[in-house]
C-alpha cells in the first residue's frame, strides 16, 4: 500500500500477490473450494486494478492470504510493489563482516545487477569480461564522441547465477549470452546491471542492446532470447525490462536512436516497437537514458509510464500506441531512475543536466499536468520510494531529501555521507540507503530526520537492497550477503 491515501474503489496489486494468489487459489480448487481469481497470468506491478465491490470481498481475503504466505518473494528489482516497499519486520539494524552474517556468498564475474527470489531461489546476473587490446580499444574509441572513462572488452559472456537461499550456495551458473566486440561501458557500470525478473517459473534477463532471455528456473533451459534491438548505449546497458500480461517492456534510449519495445514472454519476438516522439537535442550524449518504466492504471487503463531525454510519455502496454507525451521543460539525459506513483501523482527525475524531481498530477486528469518541481539535489541514479504522503530520495552525494507529496516543499535535506547508486528500499517505517563504499545508513521513514544505524560490508553497493520476511540481502562488487536470521 501507498501509505495512507483516501479510500477507493481500486486496490495495488503486485504481479508477486498475484502470482501467490493464483497459487492459493489453485490449492482452493484442489480442496474443492470456489474462489474467484483474476483471469490475466500476471498483473503489471505496482498497478492499480480495478474490482467492483462485490469481487473485492471476496478477492481481498485471498490475496491477504497470498501476501502472508509468500511475504519473502521479491520477484523484480524494486521488490513486489515495484517501488521499494519490503513487506518484512524486525529486519537487523546493526551488523558487520563478523557479526550478524547469515551467509556470505562469493560472486563470480562482475555485475551491478539487484537479485531477484521466490521460493528457495536467489537470482542475479553477472558478467564474465576479456579486455580489448589496447591497440583495439583505441581505434574503436575513436568514434566516441563523450569524454567519460570506459572499459573497452573484447569479448563478454553472461551469465545467470541460482543462490540457495537458505545456505547461499551456488547452485547454477548459467551463461545466457556470449557477446563478442560489445559496446563499450562507463567503467562506473557494468555488463550485467539490469535486473532480471522472476515470474511464472521463469528467470527474464534484459542486457539491453546485448540481448534479452527467458530461462526456465527448473529445467534451467533457455525458452528464448532475442538479440534483434541495438542502440548505442556510450556508457553500458542500466535500463531493466518491466513484466506486463504477456508482454516485457523495455527501453532503448541510445545516442543513435531511442524507442521503447515490448517482447511477446511465449516466443522471445518483438510485439511492438515505438520511437520516441519528443524532440531530441542536437548532441547525442544528451539523447541517451537508461531510465526503467512503470506500469499504472490511469482512468481505468494500464498506461506504460516512461521517462526518457527531455519528456516523460505514456504507452498502451498492449499495443505501444503512445498515449500523451509531456516535455517538462529543462534539459534532461541519462536518468538511470524508475518514476514511483500513488493514487493522485507520478513522481520521476530528470537526472542530469538541469536536474529536477517533478510530480505530475493524473487523478481526474486526461492528460496529466506537472504539479510541482523541485530542483534541488535531484537523484541522477537513485529511485525514489514513498511512504504516507512523503517522498524519500537520495542524490549522488550523499543528501538525503523528504518532501511534502502535496506541494513538493521539503522537509528536510541531509547529508548521510557516501556516494550513490543504488535506490533505497523501505521496510517496518525505515529507510535503507546503500553507498558505494560500503556503507548502510537506516534512517526513520518520517518528517524528523534521524539516522538510527550505519553499517559497513567489504566492497562498493551498486545493486538496491532487498528484504524477506525477516532477512536482508545485499550485493556488493564481490558478494552477495544474507544479514539477518
Amino acid at each position: 500500500m501507498m501509505g495512507s491515501v483516501p479510500e477507493r474503489t481500486s486496490t495495488y496489486v503486485s504481479s508477486s500477490a498475484v502470482w501467490a494468489c493464483k497459487t492459493a487459489a489453485e490449492t482452493k480448487r484442489k480442496n474443492e473450494m470456489r474462489m474467484v481469481v483474476p483471469s490475466e497470468r500476471q498483473f503489471p506491478a505496482a498497478c492499480h486494478v480495478f474490482f467492483p465491490p462485490m469481487i473485492h470481498r471476496i478477492l481481498l481475503p485471498l490475496l491477504v492470504l497470498a501476501s502472508a504466505s509468500h511475504a519473502g518473494n521479491w520477484p523484480e528489482w524494486r521488490g513486489p510493489s515495484a517501488q521499494g516497499h519490503a513487506n518484512a519486520s524486525g529486519l537487523p539494524e546493526t551488523w558487520s563482516e563478523t557479526s550478524h552474517i547469515a551467509w556470505k556468498a562469493e560472486l563470480p564475474g562482475r555485475g551491478h545487477s539487484t537479485p531477484v527470489m521466490w521460493g528457495a531461489q536467489i537470482w542475479l546476473t553477472t558478467a564474465f569480461e576479456k579486455a580489448a587490446t589496447p591497440e583495439e580499444a583505441k581505434r574503436r574509441l575513436e568514434s566516441n564522441t563523450g569524454d567519460q572513462p570506459l572499459t573497452v572488452l573484447g569479448s563478454v559472456s553472461l551469465h545467470a547465477l541460482c543462490v540457495d537461499r537458505s545456505s547461499g550456495k551456488i547452485l547454477h551458473d548459467i551463461e545466457l549470452l556470449n557477446v563478442k566486440d560489445p559496446q563499450w561501458a562507463h567503467q562506473l557500470n557494468s555488463y550485467a546491471s539490469p535486473s532480471p525478473i522472476l515470474a511464472d517459473g521463469r528467470l527474464y534477463a534484459h542486457f539491453g542492446s546485448f540481448g534479452t532471455v527467458a530461462l526456465d528456473t527448473q529445467t534451467l533451459k533457455v525458452l528464448w532470447k532475442n538479440e534483434e534491438l541495438h542502440v548505442m548505449h556510450e556508457n553500458g546497458p542500466g535500463s531493466t525490462a518491466v513484466l506486463h500480461g504477456d508482454k516485457l517492456i523495455a527501453h532503448f534510449d541510445g545516442s543513435d536512436q531511442q524507442f521503447i519495445a515490448a517482447f511477446d514472454t511465449n516466443t522471445g519476438k518483438v510485439a511492438w516497437k515505438t520511437p520516441r516522439s519528443g524532440d531530441m537535442d542536437p548532441r547525442p550524449q544528451q539523447r541517451k537514458a537508461y531510465g526503467t518504466p512503470l506500469v499504472v492504471t490511469i482512468n481505468g487503463q494500464p498506461q506504460v509510464v516512461s521517462s526518457a531525454a527531455n519528456n516523460v510519455y505514456s504507452y498502451d502496454p498492449a499495443t505501444g500506441q503512445e498515449l500523451w507525451k509531456i516535455h517538462y521543460g529543462e534539459l534532461g539525459f541519462s536518468m538511470s531512475t524508475v518514476p514511483v506513483a500513488d493514487d493522485q501523482q507520478i513522481y520521476f527525475s530528470t537526472a542530469f543536466g538541469k536536474s529536477a524531481v517533478i510530480a505530475l498530477k493524473y487523478a481526474g486528469l486526461k492528460t496529466p499536468e506537472v504539479a510541482w518541481r523541485n530542483n534541488k539535489n535531484a537523484p541522477k541514479m537513485c529511485s525514489p520510494v514513498l511512504h504516507n504522503g512523503l517522498l524519500f530520495y537520495v542524490d549522488d552525494g550523499g543528501i538525503v531529501s523528504c518532501v511534502d507529496t502535496k506541494t513538493g516543499e521539503a522537509f528536510y535535506r541531509e547529508r548521510i555521507g557516501g556516494k550513490f547508486s543504488a535506490s533505497p528500499m523501505i521496510a517496518d517505517g525505515k529507510l535503507y540507503f546503500c553507498s558505494r563504499e560500503g556503507v548502510v545508513t537506516i534512517i526513520n521513514a518520517a518528517k524528523e530526520f534521524k539516522i538510527l544505524a550505519q553499517n559497513t560490508l567489504d566492497g562498493p553497493i551498486m545493486a538496491s537492497p532487498i528484504a524477506d520476511g525477516s532477512a536482508l540481502f545485499i550485493r556488493t562488487d564481490k558478494a552477495l550477503y544474507k544479514i539477518g536470521k
